[in-house]
């Protein structure tokens, strides 16, 4: 089993992800949905429909190591009411896939990680870093699961995005041109947000003249200076911490910080901090939406500062933009987006801890660029760029048609 040619396939099949678990094949996500990668021939068939179940193929690894023939581990059909109906092989599709097992992926790892990261990786059982093949980047995650070694690998474009790619509204592009800020890009897991911190990057650059700072990890777009200087540096190489990053980068006379995530309380406040001090400071977090991302900002903060962050955050703040991924009409997949944009009516409710009433305050002053959730899927419907179906489910039982 080879690495590359698994990221090849995952590239050549507009893949999001690539997984290695052990006990199953190699699984791709592609708009969204998870397939199995089909390693005699490379091609994708749809996951297991969940009645299909393998078993551990730990033993079978020297048979299959003396043999190049695939694995084929068997499956239980159950009825109904859980009788055993029949005992039989899987699908030719996923039969002819080669399982993946620990010992396969610590070959495989052992190949693409520097020696520094291999010793981190058997430290601290969690190892992040990103990879070049070709023109593309993957950013990967190594990690163990009931002791078995697990990899999971982000495909990074080969081209840097653009604000107009990923369909980002107009009223972004104006606050980008702020001399000082916090703009938060919030959202779960593999909902696009680094894509969109690097459109924004990669905008700031094409139009400002600055010094651009960014604290990642792993690094995964390549940025090219045009206006601006940019500066990429990378935690566990670069820097041990993000808030020690941060810490030291008033001395590298930054414009515009990007900080990949806030993830602790000596980030968040160091990144408030700067954006006080006349900087625009892009970052993201794992919050679903504007008021939980004002709560979760104000909550990591000890009960005798949260008066002071409050008045900070109302002052500082430049907007929320919170997202998530829906499947696009004819492929692929599309953000919807909430856009929170602080104005006098938000920066007081902030103050007054008033958070729950930030929602309504959105659906109220799209004239000024505020969009809900709501507004967002309904735009993207009457565009013709989701179905009908997409955008109900969206909306659970508000229904669009």
């Amino acid at each position: 089993m080879n690495i590359n040619k698994i990221f090849r396939t995952a590239i050549e099949k507009r893949a999001s992800d690539v997984h290695l678990v052990h006990g199953l094949p190699p699984v791709l996500r592609i708009d969204g949905k998870l397939f199995i990668l089909d390693s005699s021939s490379f091609e994708v068939t749809p996951l297991l429909s969940g009645q299909e179940k393998f078993v551990d193929p730990s033993e079978d690894l020297e048979k299959e190591e003396k043999n190049d023939d695939n694995l084929s581990p068997e499956k239980y059909t159950f009825s109904d009411d859980g009788e055993l109906v029949q005992k039989n092989t899987l699908s030719p599709k996923i039969s002819n896939s080669k399982i993946v097992t620990s010992e396969i992926i610590k070959k495989l790892i052992v190949g693409i990680l520097s020696k520094e990261q291999l010793d981190r990786f058997k430290e601290e059982k969690d190892c992040d870093f990103s990879y070049q093949f070709g023109k593309f980047r993957f950013r990967v995650n190594v990690s163990y699961e009931k002791e078995n070694i697990k990899l999971v690998a982000r495909i990074i474009g080969d081209k840097q995005p653009t604000l107009e790619e990923i369909d980002m509204p107009k009223q972004i592009y104006n606050l980008l041109n702020l001399k000082q800020g916090l703009i938060l890009i919030t959202g779960p897991t593999g909902c696009g947000k680094s894509t969109s911190l690097a459109a924004m990057i990669n905008y700031i650059n094409e139009v400002r003249s600055c010094n651009i700072i960014t604290l990642e990890d792993p690094i995964e777009f390549i940025f090219k200076p045009n206006k601006s200087i940019i500066t990429q540096r990378q935690l566990g190489t670069d820097m041990p911490t993000f808030a020690s990053g941060l810490k030291h980068i008033l001395r590298q006379d930054p414009n515009v910080i990007m900080v990949g995530e806030m993830r602790d309380l000596e980030t968040i406040s160091t990144a408030i901090t700067l954006a006080e001090t006349g900087h625009l400071v892009l970052a993201t977090l794992h919050t679903c939406n504007a008021s939980q991302t004002i709560d979760r900002i104000i909550d990591i903060f000890p009960p005798y500062q949260q008066n002071q962050i409050k008045s900070q955050l109302s002052m500082i703040l430049s907007a929320v933009i919170s997202q998530t991924l829906i499947s696009r009409k004819g492929g692929g997949q599309i953000a919807v987006r909430e856009i929170l944009i602080n104005n006098p009516a938000v920066s007081n409710l902030i103050r007054e801890q008033k958070i729950a009433q930030i929602k309504s305050i959105i659906e109220t002053h799209s004239k000024v660029g505020m969009i809900s959730f709501e507004r967002s899927i309904k735009d993207l419907y009457e565009r013709g760029l989701v179905e009908a179906d997409e955008a109900n489910s969206f909306l659970n039982n508000k229904l669009l048609v």
